[in-house]
């Protein structure tokens, strides 16, 4: 039997499998946490998106840009972090029963310390990393591009593995992205971190 949805001033009940939530209702991060599962799960204002295993390509893609960012970021203030990793993104409150949206981007990095705890991130990192997957629909890529311009993510890199491509959106001073040339070879640089190379040709390298 599903369970019904809860309101937010009662128990939050321990969930052990997906299949007894009721995917049409609407969650925050206190029913998140007792989600005692393997399968992922985002929530996006409220609601609840799937999501896939990530594929092999995936992973070699993502785990190149994650080497490049952390050699880099070596004695800097800013972290880089890669998926499970909860990025939570409050409203008004903190609190868990008022977060709405917790997304696991590929990777996050964030340069604010007070934004780390050891249940994740709350609030916007300042830079997100997210790559394609067939897995994504249209419906959940322009939910998230929303979700990290409205709460000021200050750059999102599309990274696109069919196209062997990356996009830079950078948050401009009325809060609204801006996309930058697509790359498909040379070097990919961040406008918030200066001096950082990436090699496009080098994070796509063979994959078969």
């Amino acid at each position: 039997m599903k369970l019904k949805e809860k309101k937010y001033n009662v128990e939050y009940p321990v969930v052990h499998q997906v299949n007894d939530i009721d995917l049409s209702g609407t969650y925050s991060y206190a029913h998140y946490l007792n989600w005692k599962f393997e399968d992922r799960l985002e929530l996006i204002k409220g609601k609840i998106f799937k999501m896939g295993s990530p594929s092999t390509t995936h992973q070699r893609i993502i785990g190149r840009i994650y080497v490049a960012l952390f050699m880099f970021l070596k004695g800097h203030r800013c972290e880089a972090f890669i998926a499970p990793f909860d990025v939570r993104f409050p409203n008004d409150s903190l609190e868990d029963k008022a977060v709405f949206t917790v997304l696991q981007p590929d990777i996050a990095v964030i340069c604010d310390q007070a934004k780390l705890d050891e249940k994740g991130c709350i609030g916007a990192p300042d830079i997100v990393v997210e790559v394609l997957s067939p897995g994504n629909s249209k419906k959940e890529l322009i939910n998230k591009f929303n979700i990290y311009q409205e709460f000021g993510v200050k750059e999102y890199w599309l990274v696109s593995p069919t196209g062997r491509s990356f996009i830079k959106y950078v948050l401009n001073l009325d809060g609204v992205y801006e996309a930058g040339l697509r790359y498909v070879g040379g070097e990919f640089v961040s406008d918030i971190l200066p001096g950082f190379r990436l090699n496009v040709e080098e994070v796509f390298g063979v994959l078969k």
